[in-house]
């Protein structure tokens, strides 16, 4: 159990984190977690606490200890990522910086011993043994099937992706200093993130292998959106203390400083870090619905089209003039907003899709590229598939030759997205999906918000549009004939 510690500060004594013990029954089949559904794998991971408790007392608050003593729960969890299987993943060409980082905390700072190239086993085992080097291998869920399997039901739930890291430290041995994560950034900047060691904004920890002793500080920047190292003299004393064992859960919200280091005299440890709700805060939401927003009030006020001040731009301070010009604009915006039903966020809807995982696929070589089942006819009744991994957003078209830029309805999907490039930043992934005008925004909509449709009752002009617009979704395996 947590031990109960005085913070820095005010001297009261700080209560343990919230801890459960729970046993998790395998309920016919290998895993004892639920898989059925995205919401059933998530209660099930945080079970005994209910859903509706976790977000309301700990999501973005504070962190949640569950401590469990189950065998079945714990092999579970040893099947995720094991020691043993860095051998046969460094035979599949692994390379330093892109999917390995070897690292160690000396004397409270971060020692990098990555080598050139491609990882050998030989030598990252060697460094493991003799250098005491901590191993954290990047978005394992690329090669570990049930990672896979997981990380997709929680993509689904929470509608954000969801990455991963294992960190394996030898006994006696830490491998960062005291820090508190960012949220995690991709593109040009993951280089800079896998020097420092990101990980994405909610973290939830999952002891795999031996055991893990952990610290955790008051946050200094409550939901921190840049990653910093923090000296101990100036976060104090941990708030939380406590021993992870294989089984246990952990989660802590964006912005907690912490460090962990492996006890001596046991086997090493392993955990992996489940994280998500990068990039996903209510700024980002704003700046990505406004531009949307500022594009259909331009075309309807002709005061946004109007040119700004001359030398406005070469100005030093911005004058009181367009400061009062842009707060009346920003009201006008929020007034067409509260008037709105639909919220353009093309931007972020669409790059959640191209980036996430593809649906878990049941067998070897099963994939969703090509469409099965019968062909829908204007006689068909069809309904929607694959519907946690397909978006619908409505945006300015974006062929560059079309000078008019009409609204579009826009539909992307991840079911044709490469599992190996997840969260790998730098690999180029490219969005998969179709755009229909937006007179059938209405017909699309029916197909959503139906169990089953027939094709005859969608609300388009002509029998052709109907069988049109089945035809396109079908071939993209969105819908099937019911």
């Amino acid at each position: 159990m947590p031990k109960k510690v005085k913070p820095a500060g005010d001297g009261k004594e700080e209560g343990p984190v919230p801890c459960k013990q729970v046993k998790v029954e395998a309920a016919g089949g290998p895993s004892p977690l639920n898989l059925d559904s995205p919401s059933g794998l998530f209660e099930s991971l945080i079970s005994p606490i209910k859903t509706e408790t976790f977000f309301k007392e700990f999501w973005e608050q504070k962190p949640l200890l569950i401590q469990r003593d189950d065998p079945v729960l714990a092999t579970y969890y040893r099947s995720l990522f094991r020691l043993s299987d860095l051998k046969s993943l460094c035979s599949r060409g692994m390379y330093y910086g892109r999917d390995v980082n070897v690292c160690r905390c000396v004397n409270g700072k971060k020692k990098v011993l990555n080598k050139d190239g491609k990882v050998h086993f030989l030598q990252l085992r060697k460094d493991f043994d003799q250098k005491r080097a901590t191993i954290q291998f990047h978005q394992p869920q690329r090669f570990k099937d049930e990672l896979w399997r997981i990380q997709e039901k929680l993509e689904c739930y929470f509608g954000s992706l969801v990455g991963s890291n294992v960190y394996i430290t030898p006994a006696g041995s830490q491998g960062l200093p005291p820090h508190y994560d960012d949220v995690e950034v991709r593109g040009e900047e993951t280089a800079r993130l896998r020097e420092d060691e990101l990980l994405p904004a909610r973290v939830f920890i999952l002891q795999l292998e031996g055991e893990k002793h952990w610290r955790l500080y008051h946050p200094t920047v409550p939901l921190a959106r840049e990653y910093s190292l923090e000296a101990e003299d100036r976060i104090g004393r941990p708030a939380h203390e406590f021993t992870l064992k294989p089984g246990d859960l952990l989660y802590f919200p964006r912005g907690t400083i912490h460090q962990a280091d492996t006890p001596s005299g046991l086997a090493h440890s392993t955990h992996v870090t489940i994280s998500t709700y990068q990039n996903s805060s209510w700024g980002d939401f704003l700046l990505d619905t406004i531009s949307g927003l500022v594009f259909d009030t331009a075309k309807a006020d002709v005061e946004l089209r109007a040119g700004i001040p001359r030398q406005l731009l070469l100005q030093v301070e911005t004058t009181a003039v367009a400061t009062r010009k842009l707060s009346g604009f920003l009201r006008m915006l929020a007034d067409r907003l509260e008037g709105t039903k639909e919220l353009l966020s093309a931007d972020m809807k669409k790059d959640f899709a191209m980036n996430r995982l593809p649906p878990y696929y049941l067998g070897d070589g099963v994939e969703l590229s090509t469409p099965g089942g019968q062909l829908p006819g204007l006689d068909s009744t069809v309904r929607l598939q694959f519907r946690d991994h397909v978006v619908l957003t409505v945006g300015p078209d974006q062929d560059p030759s079309d000078e008019t830029r009409e609204k579009m309805v826009y539909i992307y999907h991840s079911l044709k997205n490469r599992r190996e490039t997840h969260m790998m930043g730098n690999e180029e992934t490219e969005s998969h999906g179709l755009r229909f005008p937006l007179s059938h925004i209405d017909a699309l909509k029916q197909i959503w918000n139906s169990s089953a449709i027939s094709v005859k009752d969608l609300k388009l002009t002509t029998d052709e549009e109907k069988q049109s617009l089945v035809l396109a979704l079908w071939t993209e395996c969105l819908i099937q004939v019911v």
